[in-house]
């Protein structure tokens, strides 16, 4: 019976992923039933549940999966010659339920409607629409950072601890509800993640457990970093499974916080893009405007830059690979090139909308 039982969800898989391929064909039903129905009461009920652990759950559930995974398969290799048809049945009916966590937990918000599209924006723009958002975010970026370190030429330091930026970073989002009314990010679960270390070394700075829903950041970046990585984690939290679209919205929540230092680092975290697609275009331009620039904004950037470079290692490319095929196998079909979307949805928002 087990047998039988174990059989029949090793072959759902197989409907299974046909149907997330149908679904992914309909975005207005994704984003009507699941992404703003069925999935506000799953993320809030795994909140509820797990935000209040200090420690990340999701990393245990982790640790505990490739330990036991790695466990069975070297107790199992045996099977593999003498029973290899129950064995591929056992393989097939863990992935089976573990694909259909995935996707029932936080998944399916990756086939709901582009976020241009839920906004009513433009997904193009010109290189002058381009240049005056650029400017805007300058002006602001300039006279945040003269404000809180009274030098241009020296970097912000951020005087929080990690754990302080965690329980700040939510503030954003009550901000950002007068312009998102339907964003509301409560109950709070955001945790550093267990596994900083490797992450670094992976070349990310965050990522969200979608079969817990808790938010994971990097203890090991700068606070500079880590204040837009918290805001970027929570928006994936709230169903935008886009990376593009989860910068766009970490972006406004740090602006939309009342705490001067999250604004500084939204909106430079935001004119960074703005730069490196100016230089893009026009490489003229970009050596023109980044002259505008405080240089103590640019040393905020090298700061970062400088943590990431001394992390570079062999093996990191392969995670960014895998990482870009994970993305396209989920719709996002420039891989990690899909994250320079963010431009589109900055320019085109702030021109509509008297945001900044």
């Amino acid at each position: 019976m087990l047998k039988e039982k174990k059989t029949i969800i090793a072959l759902l898989l197989i409907p299974q992923y046909f149907f997330v391929k149908l679904l992914g064909n309909y975005p207005d039903v994704v984003e009507l039933y699941y992404s703003n129905g069925l999935y506000v009461y799953i993320s809030k009920a795994f909140r509820y549940m797990l935000g209040w652990l200090p420690f990340s759950f999701g990393d245990l559930v982790y640790a505990f999966g490739i330990i036991y995974a790695v466990r069975w398969l070297f107790i199992n290799r045996k099977r593999l010659r003498k029973d290899t048809k129950q064995w591929f049945v056992d393989v097939f009916t863990a992935v089976s339920i573990i694909y259909f966590a995935f996707h029932l937990f936080w998944g399916f918000n990756y086939y709901r409607l582009p976020l241009h599209k839920s906004l009513n924006i433009n997904a193009d723009y010109t290189t002058e629409q381009l240049v005056n958002v650029t400017k805007l975010l300058i002006e602001r970026a300039n006279a945040t950072h003269f404000k809180i370190t009274k030098n241009d030429t020296v970097k912000v330091n951020v005087p929080y601890a990690k754990h302080e930026v965690l329980n700040m970073a939510p503030a954003g989002y009550v901000g950002l509800k007068k312009q998102f009314p339907d964003l509301e990010y409560t109950p709070v679960s955001a945790k550093i993640s267990l596994f900083s270390l490797p992450l670094t070394y992976m070349g990310f700075s965050g990522y969200l457990n979608p079969w817990t829903n808790e938010a994971q950041v990097d203890g090991m970046i700068p606070v500079y970093k880590f204040s837009t990585t918290s805001t970027h984690e929570m928006a994936h939290q709230l169903g935008f499974a886009a990376e593009n679209e989860a910068n766009f919205i970490g972006c406004l929540a740090a602006i939309n916080n009342e705490n001067i230092y999250f604004k500084y680092c939204g909106y430079t975290f935001g004119l960074r893009y703005c730069l490196n697609e100016i230089y893009r275009r026009d490489e003229a331009l970009y050596t023109q405007i980044v002259k505008t620039l405080n240089s103590g904004v640019l040393k905020n950037y090298e700061e970062v830059r400088i943590f990431w470079d001394a992390h570079q290692n062999p093996i990191e490319p392969f995670f960014k690979l895998f990482y870009s095929g994970y993305l396209k196998a989920n719709k996002q079909n420039k891989g990690m090139e899909s994250y320079s979307y963010v431009v589109a949805l900055l320019v085109n928002y702030i021109n509509e909308n008297d945001v900044l």
